[in-house]
């Protein structure tokens, strides 16, 4: 991958037709959730570190900073994910199809299958953030994200720019 400019994401959000698919911010050290887990009960799931917490609020400086609101911010159930979208935008929406299937694949496919109809419907103009796990957008895009990284997918689910939010709200980076 070649690394293009950083404000391409930014240019190809404010064209619309795409999503910003993002994988929740740094987390504590672990893999998974604790075996207690429990969805919708955060102190039995695996959360945000101090340093994640300042990785989304660093990414929705970098909306402001670049006058871009998403039409929808949709979110997996798990408390990271809403912990990241909801430090970076204020607000989200939860969406079972950004669910973890970490611990269980079965549904992947139609969860897969559920974001590609998704993709395809976008209107024209707007785009949307959907904020989930690692397992998800791999099989959506074939990609392995590191936390806090995300990509810009058009309609087609084709990979148009990743971008990786860095210590400042302005360095955005991209590599396509």
């Amino acid at each position: 991958m070649g690394v293009v400019a950083a404000d391409e994401p930014a240019a190809l959000l404010g064209q619309g037709g795409c999503v910003l698919m993002l994988r929740h911010a740094q987390t504590e050290p672990g893999i998974g959730d604790p075996p207690e887990f429990k969805l919708g009960v955060c102190g039995t799931q695996r959360n945000l570190s101090a340093a994640g917490k300042q990785s989304a609020v660093r990414m929705g400086q970098w909306f402001k900073a670049r006058g871009l609101q998403p039409q929808a911010v949709l979110t997996s159930a798990w408390c990271r994910c809403v912990d990241t979208a909801n430090l970076a935008f204020g607000k989200s929406q939860l969406w079972a199809p950004l669910n973890s299937v970490f611990g269980d694949r079965l549904p992947l496919p139609d969860q897969t299958a559920a974001l590609r109809q998704a993709l395809a419907q976008l209107p024209a103009g707007q785009f949307q953030v959907w904020v989930s796990h690692q397992t998800n957008v791999t099989a959506l895009v074939g990609q392995f994200l590191t936390m806090g990284e995300g990509v810009v997918l058009g309609r087609d689910a084709k990979v148009l720019a990743r971008v990786t939010f860095d210590q400042a709200a302005g360095d955005g980076r991209s590599a396509a």
